[in-house]
């Protein structure tokens, strides 16, 4: 996030990268998008209000992706072999405006046109109408997709949302650097079990 923070300064009139981060998270300007309480443009106009910026779309958008990393294709390759003996779902707090480019680094970086095809169901803050670390929007898919808590396990890097679905009786990794899903001791064997 600190990236996006530091390009919204950059096309600030009157704030700097530390009063843009606040006002982002005083404001709830993130959330409130990424629940999809408002359109794109909608987005834009509070953005431009609250931070004091004077850009075209476009700069915008570029600025709200700069936290938008490249995707390393052993990642997805991992994925696609777990899919193969266990269901496998992606939950993620994002909007419209991130999954349009997430999908442009994706097939760049993979080469894949549809990232989606791996996964039995993708799940998107912005289409649910919730965000983690809401316990409802992990109940909905547990409902939804017939998982058993007890038999499920979610993988995060922010902690309050290993939390949350800690409430609910779900497994959980809270994956934090340096360890990937491709290199935590307990998920290789989760791949290794699938040879």
């Amino acid at each position: 996030p600190d990236k996006t923070y530091q390009a919204f300064a950059n096309l600030s009139n009157s704030k700097n990268a530390a009063e843009i981060e606040a006002i982002i998270k005083e404001e709830k300007l993130w959330i409130t998008y990424e629940t999809g309480l408002m359109t794109d443009k909608e987005f834009r106009e509070l953005l431009e209000k609250h931070l004091d910026l004077l850009a075209l779309d476009q700069e915008i958008d570029k600025a709200f992706n700069a936290l938008l990393l490249d995707v390393d294709p052993e990642r997805i390759d991992f994925i696609e072999k777990v899919g193969k003996k266990y269901r496998i779902f992606v939950l993620s707090n994002t909007s419209k405006i991130h999954m349009i480019d997430f999908e442009k680094i994706v097939e760049r970086c993979t080469k894949r046109k549809d990232i989606w095809g791996i996964f039995e169901k993708p799940y998107f803050s912005y289409e649910m109408g919730k965000v983690k670390p809401n316990i409802n929007i992990y109940e909905q898919i547990l409902g939804e997709s017939n998982l058993i808590p007890e038999e499920t396990l979610f993988i995060d890097d922010l902690k309050a949302n290993v939390d949350a679905a800690n409430t609910l009786n779900i497994n959980t990794i809270h994956l934090q650097p340096p360890f990937t899903i491709t290199s935590h001791p307990l998920l290789k064997n989760l791949v290794e079990s699938v040879n």
